[in-house]
């Protein structure tokens, strides 16, 4: 069983979220905790009514920021569970986690090969203070294994949290139906992971086949923002007509999206957020002598390196993703110990004997995102696919661009 444990700022947004897969028949609620009865005189699920329950704890919320507690409790496909040991599950889990007495719904989803748990819950207690949080993620993984043995259930395997994440899939296009595909992608993004600039955004969609821009502007004297979207190749080729957020809705749109990026960069601000990816990240570094090692070993921690890279192969970037914490985080956020610089010097010996090899390669496949890791091993998400910005393919998406932004302006 594989727990995945995501934090947000206004529990309204996980509670619809659910709401909308119920009423359409995706999912249904299993039982609630200290929750008044969600459902309507109608039979249908209220997003008001579970609101009226959370309320009173968010009124006496003190300076929390992220008072979402959102969990996914995926069982194995070969697991046959009924909706009694579920719920057992569910509790005990919630009462070791530390949220027994807290107000909690669960939720038991049916839109993937395999039935899983979501229980949307609060992080600040009736007196408005945050429950603690301290090694969140090791105390879930070892109830989860500790729930394994009590149930007999067999081990998780390593990844498939990232494979079976609802909506959280690759967009393939010759699947059609692209502008949903998408759509559910980019909000499953929002609603999964922190960014707090549009650069760790963009670098976040691409590892789904998702291609953004931001396009700003005058025109005839008005000012205009707004952000493109559309869908890549597992090359990183775009493909397609991309398309205005606005035929998705505003809530991908550039002034959402700016109001999200402040959101995560006040979630990242709080104590001890960023301390286990640094930690995780520093312990790689220590252990790796290449790229493409330390690439894997941070994969089989469930966070992905993105390097960014400039014709001569040099190291001028890099993004880490912890597709666990649900974390997005340029090196230079993180500190000046993991910089672009310290990188480069750090794969230098790599970097020299490239040479020569890595320019002409580059030139012959001007792709929008070769890897940066090479020869690395098949990833949970069909391999994180990276972006090396090299120049020969600026210069021709900077033509293709303006050539586009006639078209869609």
């Amino acid at each position: 069983m594989v727990a995945n444990i995501r934090t947000g700022a206004t529990v309204g947004g996980a509670i619809r979220y659910n709401e909308e897969k119920v009423n359409r028949g995706k999912a249904v609620v299993l039982f609630w905790n200290r929750v008044l009865n969600p459902f309507d005189a109608t039979g249908h699920m209220s997003h008001e009514r579970c609101m009226a329950s959370f309320e009173p704890f968010l009124q006496t919320n003190r300076r929390t920021t992220n008072t979402v507690f959102h969990v996914s409790l995926n069982p194995s496909p070969e697991d046959r569970l009924n909706d009694e040991q579920l719920g057992e599950i569910a509790r005990e889990y919630m009462e070791r986690m530390g949220y027994g007495e807290q107000p909690y719904i669960v939720f038991k989803h049916r839109d993937i090969a395999r039935e899983h748990l979501h229980i949307v819950s609060l992080r600040i207690d009736r007196e408005g203070r945050k429950l603690p949080h301290d090694f969140e993620a090791r105390r879930s993984v070892e109830i989860t294994r500790d729930l394994e043995r009590k149930y007999g259930l067999p081990p998780s395997i390593k990844g498939q949290e990232l494979q079976d994440r609802e909506e959280l899939r690759k967009v393939d296009y010759q699947k059609g139906d692209v502008k949903q595909q998408v759509s559910s992608t980019v909000r499953s993004c929002l609603q999964h992971y922190r960014c707090a600039s549009f650069g760790e955004w963009r670098t976040l969609l691409e590892a789904f086949n998702v291609s953004t821009e931001e396009r700003t502007g005058t025109i005839d004297g008005r000012d205009y923002a707004g952000m493109i979207y559309g869908a890549l190749t597992d090359d990183g080729y775009g493909i397609g007509t991309p398309f205005k957020s606005s035929r998705i809705g505003k809530d991908v749109g550039y002034e959402a999206l700016q109001r999200y990026y402040e959101r995560s960069k006040m979630a990242l601000k709080e104590y001890g957020v960023l301390d286990e990816l640094r930690s995780k990240i520093a312990d790689e570094m220590e252990r790796c002598t290449s790229r493409a090692e330390f690439c894997e070993q941070l994969r089989d921690r469930d966070v992905d390196a993105v390097f960014r890279l400039n014709a001569a192969g040099r190291v001028y970037g890099v993004t880490f993703i912890d597709h666990e914490q649900g974390i997005v985080a340029n090196g230079s956020l993180l500190g000046r110990s993991f910089s672009a610089n310290v990188f480069e010097q750090l794969f230098h010996a790599e970097a020299k004997e490239r040479g020569v090899s890595w320019e002409s390669s580059a030139q012959a496949q001007p792709s929008s995102k070769s890897p940066s890791c090479p020869n690395q091993s098949y990833h949970p998400l069909d391999a994180i696919l990276e972006l090396a910005d090299v120049q020969a393919y600026e210069v021709e998406q900077q033509r293709i661009r303006r050539r586009k932004r006639r078209h869609l302006i």
